[in-house]
């Protein structure tokens, strides 16, 4: 009987330590500390610009009407993790919607700034620069299309 119970124990005990290594492996973290993309440019969009070369016609995945975009303000769109701005009329900028201090994703934009709800974090809707912390690294900038009064991704 010692012996059944000691190989059932056995069992268990590495079911648990498969169990414990997938949860490691599933909550790790990629080694890009970076936030993803480049910050350093600020990719944009103004109501007459159309498709760079070699891009589908019409761009990406449309996002939203530019009417759509309130001016000095923005729109998130949780699911391509993507906020969109309008700082001056007619001006259309994306930034990621992944805060740069901890992953959370943005929940507001407001006077001027593009909210994180975790802990505080603001940026400017113009250049996704911090505004308040404790981010210390601004949102990095999507690629944008905007013709025919459609913001397409990309």
């Amino acid at each position: 009987m010692p012996l059944n119970a000691n190989a059932r124990r056995r069992t268990v005990l590495t079911a648990g330590a498969a169990g414990a290594a997938a949860l490691v492996t599933g909550c790790g973290s990629s080694g890009d500390e970076s936030g993803g993309g480049d910050a350093s440019g600020t990719p944009t969009g103004t109501a007459s610009d159309t498709a760079s070369p070699g891009a589908s016609p019409g761009g990406g995945q449309q996002l939203a009407a530019t009417g759509d975009i309130p001016v000095g303000g923005g729109t998130i769109f949780k699911e391509q993790k993507v906020v969109v701005t309008q700082p001056e009329e007619g001006e259309f900028k994306a930034f990621s919607a992944v805060c740069t201090h901890a992953k959370c994703l943005v929940s507001t934009v407001s006077d001027g700034t593009i909210n994180c709800p975790c802990h505080g974090s603001k940026f400017s809707i113009t250049d996704a620069a911090v505004e308040a912390g404790p981010a210390t690294r601004p949102l990095p900038a999507e690629q944008i299309t905007v013709e025919g009064g459609a913001i397409r991704l990309g």
